[in-house]
């Protein structure tokens, strides 16, 4: 039965008699119920967390064959369009997104630009973008909703290090971001180009810090730094990508998270990385979106701190209006 199906009388009779009652108003909802099934996500739950009104997904990618993909693309997924992402956001009960250019597209951002406009008010994008972008194409990227330049380096896609610096002058005065994926290994070796970037930087996918090291590594010595100086967020995303104690509740990324939060909790959001194009490339599983999401119960067990990272964190960082 979906929750849509009954009244809030139904749900608690439901939910008392599950033991699950003392979890409403807390974020938590009744025992999962089906949603229609999403491409690219295992399992068809609906997560366990109730996503607070303005709950932002701040990272996932659209490939529509609409626009081609770049001669010699590493990563040629099937078509995962805005129209299949808005069932993951049904799914999730997510009503804000930001939609990053994959290296598959190199700098052509045609499609992330078409995916906001069809998603909406509530949509943003990441772009990327190279040295010889005219400033009439930085000003048309903002109107389309565009808020920051991604550094794929992890792929060696079109954005490379050395433009980092010189391009974060040229953002900065539209309020937009650097955003780095970069392997965790790798990230000491630039440490000092971090230090000169002109915007404030994101750094994807829990800035892909290896485990079993985890907060000990010296990568996550660089991002706290970084951090402590303000103007430097993280992405609670990819939860899977650097575990070795792997699912459901990847312990040693919560542990990391655990450290994120008790140096920033104010630069935190989250991410689905959907339509998970690792996955799609045969690197890792396929996950479960709700599960992903779930993680959040785990990580911020209290609801006013989920709130920050889901609502009120993407706001500032994107330029949402307050929910």
């Amino acid at each position: 039965m979906r929750r849509n199906d009954v009244d809030r009388r139904t749900l608690l009779q439901a939910a008392a008699g599950l033991g699950l009652a003392a979890g409403l108003g807390t974020g938590l909802g009744t025992a999962p119920a089906r949603a229609d099934a999403v491409p690219f996500s295992a399992g068809t739950e609906r997560p366990k967390l109730v996503a607070p009104p303005g709950a932002c997904d701040c990272h996932h990618h659209i490939y529509d064959t609409r626009f081609p993909y770049i001669p010699g693309a590493t990563l040629k997924p099937p078509p995962a369009t805005a129209s299949d992402y808005r069932l993951l956001q049904k799914r999730l009960g997510t009503t804000r997104n930001v939609v990053v250019t994959p290296s598959t597209y190199g700098t052509d951002n045609s499609c992330t630009l078409d995916a906001i406009a069809q998603l909406g008010p509530g949509a943003r994008g990441v772009a990327v973008i190279g040295p010889d972008i005219t400033d009439a194409e930085l000003k048309r990227l903002d109107a389309g909703g565009i808020r920051g330049v991604r550094f794929n380096i992890s792929r060696g896609a079109a954005a490379t290090v050395e433009m980092m610096e010189p391009l974060s002058r040229r953002i900065a005065p539209l309020g937009w971001h650097v955003q780095v994926h970069i392997a965790g290994k790798e990230l000491p070796s630039i440490a000092d180009v971090l230090n000169k970037v002109a915007s404030p930087i994101v750094f994807d996918h829990l800035g892909r810090i290896p485990q079993p090291a985890g907060r000990d590594h010296p990568a996550f010595g660089v991002i706290a730094r970084l951090l402590e100086k303000g103007r430097t967020w993280v992405k609670l995303s990819e939860a899977d990508r650097e575990s070795k104690s792997g699912p459901p509740r990847y312990e040693d990324t919560g542990r990391l998270v655990a450290a994120f939060i008790a140096l920033a909790p104010e630069r935190l959001v989250w991410g689905s990385d959907w339509p998970h194009p690792a996955a799609t490339n045969g690197e890792v599983p396929l996950e479960d979106d709700a599960a992903l999401l779930d993680l959040m119960l785990d990580w911020a067990p209290d609801a006013a701190l989920r709130h920050r990272i889901l609502v009120d964190n993407p706001a500032v960082l994107y330029g949402f209006p307050k929910a």
